[in-house]
């Protein structure tokens, strides 16, 4: 049987699951168990990259985070994290001005969203290196250290296609699942790919109990999960 890794872009994960429910409610573990078990391949770890905020910039959000990475952490996940890097003064003010400058505005217009309009708090920070981690992770992980067969990504995020095509190109395998919206085109079009459609969501709620217990083991697994794209 072939050994998998996930991989998860937790980020990217985090803010196109909350579309559709509270995403600390998923359980990534039964998530990964679900994809694994419809590809008959055996699960040798599940590694969850994430940023870490500010104590600074809320303190309730800090700790709540934290609880999360502590309570998936004992669920056996591998935690790889980062704290997000703040923007300098002249980074905020480019970013501003790029803002404003792609709106379609009069002169006049401009200045009023300028002083009043955009929000710069959602700026304030960016995510460093993340992504980047990840797909030299993958890299190391299938084509260098040889420690799984098949690399699995829960991500839509296109910026991993140039990786995905190396392990490609190095005769490793490389999937891809994530939830419908939010999935780059260009990574489902270079890699098997798996949309997790929200029953299947509902499935992997950390407190989900089948009522047919009494059911066959593949009843869990064959209906929600979609597999589409090029081996």
């Amino acid at each position: 049987m072939k050994e998998a890794i996930v991989f998860v872009d937790a980020n990217n994960w985090y803010h196109n699951v909350k579309l559709l429910f509270r995403p600390s409610k998923i359980s990534i573990v039964k998530v990964s168990n679900l994809i694994c078990r419809n590809l008959k391949l055996k699960l040798k770890e599940i590694r969850w990259y994430a940023s870490i905020p500010d104590i600074a910039d809320g303190e309730k959000d800090y700790y709540d985070h934290m609880n999360f990475l502590a309570l998936i952490e004992k669920e056996g996940v591998k935690l790889i994290t980062r704290k997000l890097q703040r923007l300098s003064a002249k980074e905020i003010l480019k970013k501003k001005r790029e803002t404003i400058d792609s709106l379609d505005l009069c002169e006049n217009c401009k200045q009023l969203i300028e002083a009043s309009f955009l929000d710069l708090a959602d700026i304030k920070r960016k995510e460093k290196g993340i992504d980047v981690w990840v797909a030299i992770d993958m890299i190391k992980k299938s084509m260098v250290d040889n420690e799984c067969d098949v690399c699995i990504l829960i991500s839509g995020d296109g910026d991993f296609v140039p990786a995905v095509k190396l392990i490609k190109e190095a005769g490793k395998e490389v999937l891809s699942a994530f939830v419908p919206f939010g999935y780059s085109s260009e990574l489902r079009n270079s890699t098997s790919y798996f949309i997790v459609r929200k029953e299947t969501l509902t499935k992997c709620f950390r407190d989900y109990e089948s009522k047919k217990k009494h059911t066959i083991k593949g009843d869990f697994d064959s209906a929600e999960l979609e597999k589409r794209g090029k081996k």
